[in-house]
């Protein structure tokens, strides 16, 4: 049965693939919205120190963060845009969701810091300048938006951007509660709210950073796609004409919007392997899986086979098998 094994869908199942659409036009937005944070940066730590306000100095410290995590999505972006070499047969597409977890990691670390700060403001409140702390926050609020709006219109289906856009956008939402505090200090004199508005940051902060940590740990532990089960994919298989069995099916990421399925198929005595492969490649892109290796063979036939049943063809199966009628 030698010929059965030319009939691995290796080679066609990756033709087609479109990888990285638009990275230089991603570049230049990203670098437009770089280039607005360090500039308003600078300017906020200096008014943050002079108005004795945490709020100012956190949102400036989340923006030293956004900046950090903009220059690391165009490090990324360059890296994933080199071809494959060497050891490395997929090329360096993952250095997007190294970016991705940095920037969820970074979020939850600076987080930690300042609700140590704000609690220990609310105890022992300091004097904040809430005239200088409100014009300083709905400045923020303006560059956040227009640096928002240029990572918007990048291609977000890459994890990588998306942190970047996080990032910025929890900015934006820490900005208007920092311009509130500041209202509420020039009006009230409540000296507090400075601290409450840190607190509101670290809880947007969290959620972002969370976020990113876990979508990113799926794709390192090679779990399959939010919302693609494998178990519905493989009845899908099982369930097109001619197939008697799959198994050793496994779904995975190699990057954000790049995902790859392998599996072992068996398909009836005397029909065209070719055609069935072609026809599951059909069926996987349906899932958005066009990134495919098939091993296709035929069957056993039972009266052909002597000591051993056709759902013992692979000795050393992975995960359930399956077929037809289950």
């Amino acid at each position: 049965m030698s010929e059965e094994h030319d009939h691995d869908g290796s080679a066609g199942g990756h033709a087609g693939h479109a990888h990285g659409i638009g990275e230089d036009a991603d570049a230049r937005l990203l670098s437009g919205a770089l280039g607005l944070i360090v500039a308003f940066m600078v300017g906020e730590v200096a008014v943050g120190v002079l108005a004795g306000s945490l709020a100012l100095i956190s949102d400036a410290a989340h923006m030293l963060t956004d900046a950090a995590s903009i220059a690391l999505a165009l490090v990324a972006m360059r890296l994933a845009a080199k071809p494959p070499r060497g050891g490395y047969t997929y090329g360096l597409k993952r250095a997007e969701i190294l970016s991705a977890q940095a920037n969820g990691l970074s979020l939850l670390l600076l987080s930690a810091w300042l609700t140590y700060e704000a609690i220990r403001r609310l105890i022992s409140p300091p004097q904040v300048t809430g005239g200088l702390v409100l014009v300083t926050a709905l400045v923020g609020i303006v560059v956040n938006v227009g640096a928002t709006w240029l990572i918007s219109r990048a291609d977000r289906t890459s994890l990588n951007v998306e942190g970047a856009f996080r990032h910025i956008l929890t900015d934006a939402y820490a900005f208007i509660a920092t311009a509130v505090a500041g209202l509420v200090m020039l009006v009230t004199g409540f000296a507090r709210a400075d601290a409450i508005a840190s607190l509101v940051v670290v809880v947007l902060m969290v959620k972002a950073g969370l976020g990113l940590v876990r979508e990113s740990g799926r794709i390192f532990l090679e779990a399959a796609p939010a919302g693609v089960s494998p178990e519905q994919v493989g009845r899908a298989l099982a369930a097109r004409p001619y197939v008697t069995e799959v198994h050793d099916l496994h779904i995975w990421q190699i990057t954000a919007g790049m995902t790859a399925a392998s599996a072992h198929v068996l398909v009836a005595p005397g029909e065209d392997c070719h055609a069935v492969r072609a026809d599951l490649e059909a069926v996987l892109a349906e899932y958005g899986i066009t990134h495919t290796t098939l091993q296709v063979d035929h069957n056993p036939d039972p009266l052909l086979s002597i000591g051993r049943r056709p759902e013992e063809h692979c000795g050393d199966s992975h995960g359930p098998a399956h077929r037809p009628d289950a």
